[in-house]
């Protein structure tokens, strides 16, 4: 099955000259859907995670599935605020600004195997972030995967595990 088949992209979105790749004609059909966790999990299996970490938002709905498909966890990683109880914070510098990114305290045990996901790798600076956070917490970050990725900015060059992703686009 061509998964590219089932990526839409939306022009000006979500500002003038930016091209969205909108995943929703994939979670939309039912067999791109299943055959995209499938071959994620075939590509993250030999990594042994324990947990598979989602980045808000879109990362909930790669990572929550594709844990529940390999049989172990699912951890969030949010937006500060967004997260109840006791939180590890870290902030980290965007194009214009900061932004920070939490993780529950107690969400992931010094030493457990993690992946991390998120649906699209453009620049690589949120999912750097993640890991840096994981870490921190003591998780051993096995890799990062995506859906799609937008080669042509260069994002895995910011990641210091192995990028998987399903889909690429030079442009």
């Amino acid at each position: 099955m061509n998964l590219k088949e089932h990526i839409r992209g939306i022009q000006d979105f979500p500002k003038p000259g930016i091209l969205f790749y909108d995943i929703s004609p994939m979670l939309a059909h039912g067999e791109a859907w299943k055959t995209a966790i499938e071959r994620l999990a075939d590509a993250i299996r030999p990594h042994k995670p324990d947990l598979l970490v989602g980045i808000e938002s879109r990362g909930f709905l790669v990572a929550a599935p594709l844990a529940l498909a390999l049989g172990i966890g699912f951890v969030m990683v949010r937006k500060h605020g967004k997260l109840p109880g006791d939180k590890i914070a870290h902030s980290y510098d965007l194009e214009y600004g900061t932004d920070t990114i939490e993780v529950q305290a107690d969400a992931v045990e010094p030493g457990q195997r993690v992946v991390v996901l998120d649906d699209l790798l453009a620049t690589g600076g949120t999912m750097a972030a993640a890991i840096n956070l994981l870490r921190q917490v003591g998780a051993d970050v096995r890799a990062a995967a995506f859906l799609v990725e937008l080669t042509f900015l260069n994002g895995r060059d910011k990641l210091d595990v192995e990028a998987i992703s399903l889909l690429s686009y030079d442009s």
